[in-house]
C-alpha cells in the first residue's frame, strides 16, 4: 500500500482529533448503547459487540462513568431516546461507492439530512443494495508498526490471517468470524493492538490521483462524518500518491 492511503487509514487519523475535542465519546456511548440493545445485554462477555465498544472506548480514554451511563442506557436504566442502528447507502464524488452506518434516535431526521449532504455534495442515495454488494464483510485490526515492518508481516502472515496490509499503521483483514480469535493470537504475539472493529472492505477500489479531486473526495467523508449519528463510513476509494 505504499504510496496509497485509505479511508480507513484517513478516519483513524481523523478520530485522533475528534478525541482531543471529546467529539468520539458521544458516538462510542451510543456504539456502546446499542451493544448492549441489540448484542445480547450488558455483559461485555458474552456480548462480543458490546466488548467491542468497550475496547474503543478504553482506547480514547472515555471515563468509565460514560462507559457506565450508556450501558444503562442500552439496558433501559437511563433516560434518553430510543436507539437504533441504520444503514444508507449511495454514491459521493467520483463517483465512489459509500456505506454510512447511523446509530439515532431520529431515523427520518437524519435520513432526510444525509440525503441534503449527498445531493449538495454531487451524490445521491440509493436503494437498499446498491453499493453494499460492492464490499464484503471482515474483520479488521489496526496495529502499531515497529521499527522491523517487514519481521511483523511476516509474523502476521504464520498467524493465519487472512490480509495484511500496511499504511500509517498496519491493516490486518480477518473473516468476521474469527476476530475475536484472531485478535488474542496477535495480543499473545507482543502487537500492540491500536483498533479492532467489524467492517466492509470495497472488493475493488477506485484510484484517485488528481489532487483536487482527491481533497473534494477527502472532505466529503470528512464531513459526512462530523454527523453526530454517524457511525462508520465505508468506501472504495483510493488516494494515490502523485
Amino acid at each position: 500500500m505504499s504510496g496509497h492511503s485509505k479511508w480507513s487509514t484517513i478516519k483513524h487519523q481523523k478520530a485522533a482529533a475528534d478525541q482531543k475535542r471529546g467529539k468520539s465519546f458521544s458516538k462510542i456511548a451510543k456504539a456502546i448503547a446499542v451493544a448492549v440493545k441489540e448484542g445480547g445485554g450488558g455483559d461485555p462477555s458474552s456480548n462480543a459487540k458490546l466488548r467491542l465498544a468497550m475496547e474503543q472506548a478504553k482506547a480514547v480514554n472515555m471515563p468509565k462513568d460514560n462507559v457506565k451511563r450508556a450501558i444503562e442506557k442500552g439496558l433501559g436504566q437511563a433516560s434518553g431516546g430510543n436507539l437504533e442502528t441504520v444503514v444508507y447507502e449511495g454514491f459521493g464524488p467520483e463517483k465512489i461507492a459509500v456505506v454510512i452506518e447511523c446509530i439515532t434516535d431520529n431515523k427520518n431526521r437524519i435520513g432526510s439530512e444525509i440525503k441534503s449532504f449527498f445531493e449538495r455534495k454531487g451524490g445521491g442515495l440509493g436503494t437498499p443494495g446498491s453499493a453494499t454488494y460492492l464490499f464484503e464483510k471482515k474483520g479488521l485490526i489496526f496495529l502499531q508498526k515497529d521499527q522491523n515492518v517487514e519481521e511483523q508481516m511476516l509474523k502476521l502472515m504464520d498467524l493465519g490471517i487472512e490480509d495484511v496490509e500496511e499504511g500509517d499503521l498496519i491493516e490486518v483483514y480477518t473473516k468476521p468470524e474469527a476476530l475475536e480469535v484472531v485478535k488474542t493470537k496477535i495480543k499473545e504475539a507482543g502487537f500492540v493492538i491500536k483498533e479492532a472493529s467489524l467492517s466492509l472492505m470495497a472488493k475493488t477500489l477506485i484510484p484517485i490521483q488528481d489532487e483536487r479531486k482527491k481533497k473534494k473526495v477527502i472532505v466529503f467523508l470528512q464531513e459526512l462524518d462530523d454527523f453526530d449519528d454517524v457511525q462508520k463510513i465505508y468506501c472504495n476509494a483510493d488516494f494515490v500518491d502523485t
